[in-house]
């Protein structure tokens, strides 16, 4: 606006904002870009608590850095990862731990305090065990529902909806253990599943009704 407004000013003016315009945008150029690459840097994730304690347990054995140069990795707030964050981070942190006795990762380090993972190896074997509670999940209830409809007491919807109720607590522990869900995933999908336990239930009393 202050540009097109220039016109109405002296011809001396408008030479002198032509010639100083070029130095004005060079000048706001550089706090620009630095606002843009703050907001890049704050989109970066932050270590998780197993690598920060990993990267200050090799710090402390092998001090690369004089004592007040590594001060900054007490500031954990403002350190950040280029690593991408795995959607169950936390869980795969405790498979790696179990596996760190394996002979063929450590034979590649003489350092008795590194260890080495295969991560390909931990995501396999995590799917795997994901895969295998979340089947649990959704059989169990199911067999369990299926044998109360075969007894067909007067208890037993009553009994029916307790089962529903410690499932579905059973499958949001899982979920908020084994991955990283948000709340909002984690409320939709406990959820999604109390519904397919529900629909299971509406039979069952259809069938315990008709039955009696």
């Amino acid at each position: 606006m202050l540009y097109q407004g220039c016109d109405q000013f002296p011809e001396e003016f408008q030479l002198e904002f032509e010639r100083a315009r070029p130095e004005v945008l060079a000048e706001l150029r550089p706090p620009d870009e630095l606002m843009l690459k703050t907001r890049e840097i704050t989109l970066l994730q932050r270590p998780s608590t197993k690598d920060y304690r990993s990267v200050r347990s090799w710090f402390a054995n092998h001090a690369p850095l004089v004592h007040g140069e590594a001060q900054y990795l007490k500031c954990r707030e403002d350190i950040i990862t280029l690593r991408p964050g795995r959607e169950c981070a936390g869980f795969d942190g405790f498979v790696e731990r179990m596996l760190h006795l394996l002979d063929e990762l450590q034979e590649k380090t003489s350092d008795p305090r590194l260890q080495y993972y295969a991560p390909a190896r931990v995501d396999k074997l995590v799917g795997f065990i994901i895969t295998g509670v979340i089947f649990m999940l959704l059989i169990l209830p199911v067999v369990a529902l299926y044998e109360l409809s075969n007894v067909g007491r007067r208890e037993s919807p009553f009994e029916a909806i307790g089962i529903l109720i410690i499932f579905t607590l059973l499958f949001a522990a899982a979920m908020s253990a084994l991955t990283k869900a948000t709340r909002q995933e984690l409320f939709a999908a406990s959820a999604a599943y109390c519904a397919v336990l529900v629909v299971f239930i509406s039979n069952f009393s259809t069938q315990a009704v008709t039955l009696v």
